[in-house]
């Protein structure tokens, strides 16, 4: 079914308020990169400036193919989703362009960068690691939620 047909069973389009409303409130989410065999598919922590770009800091090993598929492409995808309930959940979907920033321009994002979350084993880890952060540029995105109640809560059902 598609996204209109599921209306009626109380999914909604999210607006572009809530949808910053929603990046802006979580931390993580699963960055999608173009590969040969299929889409390489990444859980990853972000940074967001609250209008349309988000910041991801990369901890790489020697031969690291979130790296090398980053430098490669130039668009990828980014979903970030909350599930409370099977009745209340959230999901955004962002199209954009991927690209590196120059290490001179990390103080600038400095603060974006500390209010993403991070395991902890990469504190550790990134004394010893190569350090990247990429820039998402935001070119597209949807956002869809349901905020129903079970069907057992619903004035008809009972």
């Amino acid at each position: 079914m598609s996204i209109d047909e599921l209306q009626e069973y109380g999914l909604v389009k999210m607006d572009e308020n809530e949808i910053e409303g929603f990046l802006s409130s979580q931390k993580t989410g699963v960055l999608g990169l173009p590969a040969e065999d299929g889409p390489y598919l990444l859980p990853i922590s972000y940074g967001y400036n609250g209008h349309d770009r988000l910041y991801f800091t990369y901890l790489l090993g020697s031969n690291s193919r979130k790296g090398t598929l980053s430098e490669a492409t130039d668009t990828a995808r980014f979903l970030v989703y909350k599930v409370d309930t099977p009745y209340n959940w959230q999901s955004v979907l962002l199209t954009g362009q991927l690209s590196a920033i120059p290490e001179t321009e990390w103080d600038a994002l400095d603060e974006i960068s500390h209010a993403a979350w991070r395991p902890a084993v990469f504190e550790s880890a990134t004394l010893s690691g190569d350090v990247r952060v990429y820039e998402f540029q935001i070119d597209e995105q949807t956002g869809i939620k349901h905020q129903g109640l079970p069907p057992s809560l619903e004035p008809d059902g009972m």
